[in-house]
């Protein structure tokens, strides 16, 4: 592993390091252990989402993603992944118009900084979603788990690949939880096969965690897999 992706949950926001400005402590510990943080999961809009709201309460929930921008650029983050999903998931044109019209603002701000999107719209929506912004500063994170537990079919997917910027790899069952790779609905083969030619950026993994708390051996297995049919 030489990468790691940050986490931001609103639960003890005020702890968190970047979110608190704690960044040359940061600094120091990824320099001791060699690793790099370049992108942030903003769980924390997924459960207040700022186009969800208005007034005082949607500028203090853009503020806090300005503050994220700016402390996270510090460690060298230049990708935030911004949950569409669950309590986040677009229910109107309205809402989905809010967060393009908020985002483009910031995105003139930190022209250096890509939005990305993690949705479980289908393929044809999802490009067409994507395709509203006209900025490349604004992609798509993909999540293998995600459409393994929807049953997208990955050569639907292909359409929006290429405004693809990030990748989570986990496997998930139909409609259900996430487990060990190779083990769900993720349909493994047909990505890889794909992906060796297409894509030259992170893989992420966030793979299900073990039941008896064996977690590093359990995400050696799970990098184990990844090496076997990514690299061979």
């Amino acid at each position: 592993f030489n990468s790691m992706e940050w986490t931001i949950d609103e639960d003890n926001i005020k702890k968190n390091p970047i979110f608190n400005g704690k960044t040359e402590e940061i600094k120091f510990i990824l320099k001791k252990y060699k690793i790099k943080v370049s992108s942030i999961t903003l769980d924390y809009f997924m459960q207040k989402p700022f186009f969800k709201e208005s007034g005082s309460k949607r500028k203090k929930l853009l503020n806090n993603l300005i503050k994220i921008i700016i402390n996270g650029k510090k460690i060298g983050i230049n990708k935030l992944i911004i949950p569409l999903v669950d309590n986040s998931k677009l229910k109107n044109v309205d809402e989905e118009d809010d967060l393009i019209l908020e985002l483009k603002k910031i995105s003139k701000q930190f022209p250096s900084i890509y939005f990305l999107f993690e949705s479980d719209f289908k393929p044809k929506k999802l490009l067409l979603f994507i395709k509203r912004f006209k900025n490349k500063n604004f992609g798509i994170n993909y999540d293998t788990g995600n459409s393994a537990s929807l049953n997208y079919n990955f050569d639907d997917e292909k359409i929006y690949f290429k405004y693809v910027k990030n990748i989570h790899i986990k496997d998930r069952l139909k409609n259900s939880t996430t487990v060990r790779l190779g083990n769900g609905n993720w349909k493994y083969k047909n990505f890889f096969n794909y992906i060796k030619k297409k894509y030259k950026g992170n893989f992420i993994l966030q793979t299900a965690r073990s039941s008896d708390k064996n977690h590093i051996e359990e995400i050696l297995l799970n990098k184990k897999f990844f090496e076997k049919n990514y690299l061979t």
